[in-house]
């Protein structure tokens, strides 16, 4: 089997709700991740098998195709074919899976993988999408498991405090107010509709303001700070077979060691844990080889119970900041977090680095090695 090569990795920077990116539509934003993916890595567009983006919520702006509408809009050959993935909050590490598993099957030698979201132009729907399915009525009755349910059930499942939650937010903010204070997101970011940088940390954030906040349900433990807010932004990854590196002398940056996807009972959540032991166990690693782990934050609970289900010190996880701090452009978090977790190995000199996101009942885990 052939290695699955990550060449490069690019995001925009990750823009709030009506806030710099606004007005730039989803196309846009894929192209320009695109473009620059393809400039700064020097690989032939031409040559590209297929795009394949992750992208939450396709309609209005994002509906279609926006894999392919994305890479004609970025000027690309349109003999290259896209295809769009919806695994919600793990749809665009979903899209990097596939990208992979082409290389690894020797259908494909190079292919673009990331994801968009536009939470400014396309709001998250409130349509429950199990209204009136007579299966799952006879499964699960009237019941449906909204993402906040789940996360609530994990945080008492694991005994997640409500002061835990706070102290590793402000942390999470804290942490990528520094990582931009020391440009560590530099290489990573290209600049969108006139945005610099990630709008979302908030480094003067401090336990007394989350502790004053109501939770969302009386007597549960989240509130909207311990909360990823739902931001814009893109992602794209560049993935390449051995023969394709020699060929387009294209040149390695790391190597995808492992790329899998658990689910669970929605009524019984999570999947992370299950994810992840067979990630590792496939894999033959210890948790304790991992230099750098990149933990979903969509809620505050999530990293702290996968840290203790895993063994893994919370301190370790997601150096430069999460979700909580950043924003969670859901359809395209999955390749932000991957385009993080690779310049965060490159710029420490670590060797193995393992990525992990939680939507309600699946869970997606991806492990790569720097070269």
């Amino acid at each position: 089997m052939t290695e699955a090569y990550i060449i490069g990795a690019v995001r925009t920077p990750a823009g709030r709700r009506d806030g710099g990116l606004a007005t730039a539509h989803p196309a846009d934003l894929g192209a320009l991740v695109v473009r620059a993916l393809i400039d700064r890595t020097g690989a032939d567009p031409s040559a590209v098998d297929e795009i394949v983006l992750g992208c939450d919520d396709a309609a209005g702006p994002q509906g279609g195709n926006l894999a392919r509408t994305c890479w004609l809009a970025a000027g690309m050959p349109p003999e290259v074919p896209g295809v769009t993935l919806d695994r919600r909050g793990g749809s665009s590490q979903q899209a990097v899976h596939a990208a992979a598993r082409a290389v690894w099957s020797g259908s494909a030698g190079l292919v673009v993988a990331g994801g968009v979201r536009s939470v400014s132009m396309v709001p998250p729907s409130d349509a429950e999408p199990v209204a009136g399915s007579r299966g799952w009525r006879a499964r699960y009755g009237g019941r449906a498991f909204p993402p906040l349910r789940a996360a609530e059930t994990i945080a008492e499942k694991w005994d997640v405090s409500r002061l835990e939650m706070e102290e590793f937010a402000v942390r999470s903010h804290r942490r990528a107010a520094r990582a931009l204070g020391e440009w560590r997101f530099e290489r990573e970011v290209v600049p969108a509709a006139g945005l610099l940088a990630d709008e979302g940390p908030r480094p003067d954030l401090g336990l007394a303001e989350l502790a004053a906040l109501e939770p969302f349900a009386g007597g549960g433990r989240l509130t909207a700070a311990l909360t990823a807010e739902p931001c814009d932004g893109a992602a794209a990854v560049l993935i390449a077979s051995a023969d394709a590196v020699r060929a387009h002398r294209l040149n390695p940056r790391a190597r995808v060691h492992h790329a899998s996807a658990r689910a669970c009972d929605p009524a019984a959540p999570p999947a992370f844990a299950a994810a992840t032991a067979r990630a590792l166990d496939r894999t033959g690693m210890a948790a304790d080889r991992l230099d750098v782990v990149e933990a979903d934050e969509g809620y505050a609970c999530l990293p702290l119970a996968w840290a203790r289900e895993t063994g893994v010190d919370s301190e370790r996880i997601n150096p430069n900041g999460g979700a909580l701090a950043l924003g969670d452009a859901l359809g395209a978090s999955g390749a932000r977090t991957l385009t993080s977790l690779l310049h965060e190995l490159e710029r420490t000199g670590g060797r193995y680095g393992l990525q992990v996101a939680e939507d309600g009942s699946q869970a997606e885990v991806t492990i790569i090695e720097r070269l």
